[in-house]
């Protein structure tokens, strides 16, 4: 990873938005920037370059990792430090007050009025707009690898889940199988909680597993991914128990319709709504559209919910190299529910699916 460039380009991007420096205090940005994955730490990005501030615990660590920023031990909160440093560095200039961006998102009310007081006579506290994030949707050669190496190894959980998966298993072991073998292959954790929601649970979008046990009949949805190296991974399959009803298969003949036109859509110059309006178009056609309830999609990396969204009214543009699900789904309350995700990486003249070829053509009946 060349931190050192995305540096020089916050750096860039902060005298264009007339702040003299930006106090990175969102762990993933701090890690996107430096490579530090500690769970306590500060950056502060000024013309002069990177200052990271940690604490004693990360004192090799730190030096292990970061190779672009001078590195700050102290026995205080990093934002603290930080704040610190900038007021007596600012006491030898005879410079006015200096404009310190913060990440707005990240910081409590709280904690921004402490910021604001500890430097207070030196720099002026201002929300940045999210200069780190932005660059951040457009994933490099590195980037796009290791998003792949966490999809190679997330995809061999599901083979994991269809043996596990009959009925009066609970949703917990089905899950704990996934994620033995997930750990078991060299995954840092899960990317999330992993969702197995079977029979009239499957109506649940975020319905993660729970002590209920497969029923003799019914989908079952499984929503799943790892952290392999920093990056994530993200699928779901929907799998039916016992034998499925023609109206059954026809729900998950119309979210497969919905997710390949999202795919076919994704291009560069595409808006995220242009993608979630194909896959909506397909499911109203089919009558399903009101239990679509949901975006199309999201970006994904160093988190499991990036930018951009695949959503109404979302009109960020796609670009190559943009990393995003496809996850079209419908939901019939209290009756059934079927989602499909994919992974795709936007290239110069479409899309290529990152998730393999493991999604048949037809309903997985167990």
């Amino acid at each position: 990873m060349n931190h050192a460039a995305r540096v020089r380009r916050l750096q860039t991007d902060l005298s264009g938005g007339k702040l003299d420096f930006l106090l990175v205090t969102h762990l993933p940005n701090v890690r996107y920037l430096t490579g530090f994955t500690g769970s306590a730490a500060a950056l502060l990005v000024g013309p002069s370059g990177a200052t990271l501030f940690t604490d004693g615990r990360y004192i090799a660590q730190a030096k292990q990792e970061v190779g672009n920023a001078r590195i700050v031990i102290g026995n205080k909160a990093p934002m603290v430090a930080a704040a610190e440093w900038l007021v007596e560095k600012w006491k030898r200039s005879r410079s006015a007050n200096a404009f310190l961006g913060i990440e707005p998102e990240s910081l409590s009310a709280g904690a921004r009025d402490r910021l604001a007081a500890l430097v207070r006579g030196k720099a002026r506290v201002r929300p940045a707009p999210p200069l780190i994030e932005r660059a951040r949707m457009v994933k490099d050669a590195d980037e796009i690898r290791l998003v792949r190496k966490a999809i190679e190894l997330g995809a061999t959980l599901f083979p994991v889940a269809r043996a596990k998966i009959r009925p009066g298993v609970s949703e917990f072991e089905v899950a704990a199988a996934m994620e033995y073998e997930a750990r078991s292959k060299g995954a840092e954790g899960m990317s999330f909680s992993t969702i197995i929601a079977a029979g009239p649970r499957s109506a649940v979008v975020h319905g993660r597993a729970s002590e209920a046990c497969i029923p003799r009949r019914g989908f079952v949805v499984c929503d799943f991914g790892v952290i392999l190296r920093g990056y994530c991974s993200d699928r779901t399959r929907t799998v039916h128990v016992g034998q499925a009803s023609r109206d059954a298969r026809a729900l998950y003949g119309a979210v497969l319709e919905a997710q390949r036109a999202a795919i076919a859509a994704v291009r560069p110059g595409v808006t995220g709504a242009e993608v979630d309006e194909a896959a909506r178009a397909m499911l109203r056609k089919a009558g399903l559209a009101q239990y679509f309830t949901h975006s199309t999609g999201h970006g994904l990396g160093l988190e499991i919910h990036e930018a951009p969204r695949l959503a109404a009214g979302q009109n960020e543009k796609l670009a190559s190299g943009m990393v995003v699900t496809i996850e079209p789904g419908a939901y019939v309350p209290g009756k059934w529910g079927v989602r499909i995700e994919d992974v795709v990486v936007v290239t110069p003249t479409g899309c290529e699916v990152l998730t393999g070829r493991d999604k048949e053509k037809e309903l997985v009946v167990i």
